[in-house]
This record gives structure tokens, C-alpha cells and sequence, in this order.
């Protein structure tokens, strides 16, 4: 049985994951080139926006759009990788988790790059309605994940899966949130092969 006690650990691994490995884990995607993701998410922005990048990981994103002229804040659930982002944008990034974050219908756009995927699937809603909740009505919410259609546990990480209809049934709990763009993708790293669903929502009365 999936108790709460197995969620609490799985999200425990992983933080640990990427507490352990976050050198190596820095060096392999604070350079990928993310261009081509970024166009469709900032196309609709107004000239600096103010961005939330959760789960920021390296914080390349956050860097990106910050060069871009947005205005940016990020956190993550590692403080190792907190530092690293830090470091590396300039920013204060804060350690927190999707869920204690708590901020209300502050940013005009969130950008949830290959973090959300982390999350139990049974807590997920959670999640995204602690994020829905500081993004302002007529704001973007881009996440991706991983395509599939399951939750797993690989190399002591959770990896919550999606394709486009298990993620239909899941932003359906969600009336304000209106799917803007969804799309597959290629990993941007030249040593991988998978696919990644990309999903631009968007929030409304």
C-alpha cells in the first residue's frame, strides 16, 4: 500500500539524490541550450515580467530570463543545488518545496522545467494548486515531464510520468487552469533519447 510514510521517503530519496550529485548534476544541464522551449512561454509576456522558476535546479533558466530582461525569483527543495543557482544568477534563490511555497497572485508566468516530474503522483495536485495560487489571472504556467504514463522510481529518484491524457485527467481539478500548448519534445542533451511533454497552461477567472 502507498502510505504517506512511502511518499515522505521516495520525496526524501530524491532531494538526497540531488543533494549527493549535485556537482555533476550542475555540470550536465546548466549549459543545454533551452532556446527553443523558451520562445513559446515568453512569446506572451509583457516586457519584463516576473517569473517564478520552481524547482530551478542550476538555475540556467532563471539565468536565461533574467538576460532576457524578466524579472525573476526561484527556489528549489535542495539546498545544495540552491547554492549552485545562487551562484550561478546572482539571485537569492530560496530553499522550498512546491508545496510550502506561498505567495499569492504575485507572478505573471511560471516556468516548472523538469521539477514537477519529481513529485508523487498523489501529490501533484497539491502541488500545482500551491503554484496556481501565486500566479495571476491571465498568467502562463509552463511544466514538462517525462513521457509516459506511470510513476517509477529510477536511480533513487520518483519520476512521475505524462502523456496527454493522463495529464488531461489531472489540470482538469483545476478550472482555472486552461491548457494554452502542449507538445513533445526531444531531451535537449545530446547523450539522451528521451521524449518530454511540454504543457503550457494558463490561469483565468
Amino acid at each position: 500500500m502507498d502510505t504517506e510514510t512511502t511518499r515522505s521517503h521516495r520525496l526524501l530519496m530524491t532531494i538526497e539524490f540531488y543533494q549527493a550529485n549535485a556537482e555533476a548534476f550542475f555540470n550536465d544541464t546548466v549549459g543545454v541550450d533551452m532556446q527553443s522551449l523558451y520562445q513559446p512561454f515568453i512569446a506572451a509576456l509583457p516586457a519584463k515580467a516576473c517569473i517564478l522558476d520552481a524547482g530551478c535546479g542550476s538555475g540556467r533558466d532563471s539565468k536565461a530570463f533574467l538576460d532576457m530582461g524578466f524579472n525573476v525569483e526561484a527556489f528549489d527543495a535542495s539546498s545544495e543545488m540552491v547554492q549552485r543557482a545562487s551562484a550561478h544568477t546572482g539571485l537569492s534563490v530560496s530553499l522550498c518545496s512546491f508545496t510550502d511555497f506561498d505567495k499569492p497572485a504575485y507572478f505573471d508566468a511560471i516556468w516548472a522545467c523538469a521539477s514537477l516530474l519529481h513529485v508523487d503522483e498523489n501529490e501533484l495536485p497539491a502541488a500545482i494548486s500551491a503554484l496556481s495560487n501565486s500566479l495571476k489571472y491571465g498568467g502562463l504556467f509552463y511544466m514538462s515531464f517525462k513521457y509516459g504514463n506511470c510513476q517509477r522510481v529510477k536511480d533513487g529518484r520518483t519520476f512521475t510520468d505524462m502523456n496527454e491524457d493522463r495529464f488531461s485527467s489531472l489540470i482538469s481539478q483545476f478550472p482555472e487552469l486552461t491548457i494554452h500548448q502542449l507538445w513533445l519534445t526531444k531531451d535537449k542533451r545530446p547523450d539522451r533519447n528521451e521524449r518530454w511533454l511540454n504543457i503550457i497552461v494558463m490561469k483565468s477567472h
